[in-house]
């Protein structure tokens, strides 16, 4: 279990590695994102992409799952205020396979809830061609370490 504690900053986290395949692009912008591009061969052949590519906010949702699934499932998080920066450097496509990290920036304890602090970090998720494919840029909250019981 990870605490507030553990986090220090420059510290970088690996959150492993996904990939996305056409079809699932493709059912999460009809669901979501429904532009051209995103659900229609054709039509995205014919557009500046050159093919199908992911909506952005799917690459997020990615980036989300690998963000559960490597640290704050195993962490005391209370969740987090918000995003700050978010930025989609290239299209995903089917088939790629995106590896993400978590640069710690800053650690702050909470003046008004002691039992926690919060950790801002930057977010990266790069294919398998080493091209960075999104960024961003999140605060979180982590409770902070328990006393340890005192044996008297």
């Amino acid at each position: 279990m990870l605490y507030f504690e553990d986090f220090s900053e420059g510290q970088i986290l690996d959150l492993g590695t996904c990939s996305l395949s056409e079809d699932q692009i493709v059912a999460f912008a009809r669901q979501f994102d429904p532009q051209p591009f995103h659900v229609d061969a054709q039509a995205a052949a014919a557009s500046h992409f050159g093919g199908i590519v992911a909506s952005g906010w799917h690459t997020c949702a990615m980036l989300m799952r690998q963000m559960v699934d490597n640290l704050l499932l195993k962490s005391a998080c209370h969740g987090s205020p918000g995003v700050d920066e978010i930025r989609w450097r290239v299209p995903v496509r089917p088939g790629d396979v995106l590896r993400t990290q978590m640069k710690v920036i800053q650690t702050t304890p909470s003046r008004s809830r002691p039992d926690r602090g919060v950790v801002r970090c930057q977010y990266e998720a790069w294919n398998q061609n080493g091209e960075c494919v999104v960024t961003m840029e999140a605060l979180s909250m982590f409770g902070r370490r328990p006393p340890q019981p005192t044996s008297d």
